[in-house]
């Protein structure tokens, strides 16, 4: 039913767009990712963190996927494990059948990350499962920030040339200057496309940019509106996405937009309808917004009618 992630992104490589990774905690976010994907004729990564795991339990998170994948059976769909932590996280996802995990050492001395990512590989590999994996720090750009703090921060293309050769993984996720969150930029949003533009010719391998919400106008006056506070927060524009992808990102990851905009809609039905208590209610709008705000970034990914 599920196809691997190197099968998705070979081919957004090679045709040079982007696919949307998105992120589901319940089955509602779940629903509304594959119904999207069904609306805008896109191939699809669901991605589940450690965090979805253990709220959900992989077992759950299984059953969901394959379920939706059977109910829409047109949809290429890779299963993704998004930062897991260590080889034994990474190997749990595999032998359960996920088809794409992310190793994310980012945090280790190059040296480290290599080496658990190429473990991790190996083991993945043997199972027929993807591999993704991350060099650099995810901190966002700041206007004021120096040469020497940026090459300290965003990835470095001689080490993810040489990463890849080693390693071996299918797909890398090159620091460029996101973060993750809402709050991903101090000032104007920065992005380091002429850093990405190299890495992507050393390594040619599908890359992935994290920390790729844009928080649209809409979901932040929806948000806004029925009570929530974004604190400043800015997300990735949509011409930064576009530019991006046309530096070689391959592999989007969206997951706080999708929050936002399903929690503003549950807000809004409990704020205009406060003896209102069917659950159903309150989900079925959040579904809604969740599917409009996908259908429209498959579109700027240029992920829409690839199938």
């Amino acid at each position: 039913m599920l196809v691997t992630g190197i099968e998705i992104l070979s081919k957004a490589h090679q045709e040079g767009y982007g696919v949307g990774a998105f992120n589901f905690v319940n089955f509602e976010m779940l629903r509304a990712i594959f119904e999207a994907a069904d609306t805008a004729q896109s191939p699809l990564i669901v991605q589940a963190s450690e965090g979805a795991i253990k709220y959900l339990g992989i077992d759950m998170v299984l059953s969901m996927v394959y379920t939706m994948s059977k109910r829409h059976s047109n949809i290429p769909v890779a299963l993704h494990l998004d930062h897991g932590s260590s080889f034994e996280s990474c190997k749990k996802a595999v032998d359960a059948g996920f088809t794409s995990v992310m190793i994310d050492a980012s945090h280790h001395p190059y040296k480290e990350n290599l080496e658990l990512t190429k473990e991790v590989v190996d083991y993945a590999h043997s199972k027929g499962v993807s591999v993704e994996a991350e060099l650099g720090r995810l901190m966002g750009i700041e206007d004021n920030i120096s040469v020497d703090e940026k090459d300290a921060v965003l990835v470095n293309p001689d080490e993810a040339e040489e990463f890849v050769k080693v390693s071996k993984v299918d797909y890398l996720a090159p620091a460029i200057g996101t973060s993750h969150g809402a709050f991903k930029f101090k000032g104007e949003p920065k992005l380091d496309f002429e850093r990405l533009v190299e890495v992507k010719r050393r390594t040619n391998i599908p890359l992935v940019l994290h920390g790729a919400s844009s928080i649209p106008e809409s979901v932040r006056q929806a948000f806004l509106s029925t009570g929530g506070d974004l604190k400043g927060g800015k997300g990735v524009p949509f011409d930064f996405i576009e530019q991006s992808i046309k530096g070689g990102i391959n592999k989007i990851n969206i997951d706080t937009d999708l929050r936002l905009a399903f929690i503003a809609q549950v807000r809004k039905m409990a704020n205009e309808n406060p003896s209102e208590f069917d659950l159903r209610k309150y989900f079925t709008p959040g579904m809604e917004a969740v599917k409009a705000v996908i259908v429209e970034r498959m579109r700027v990914l240029g992920s829409a009618d690839k199938i």
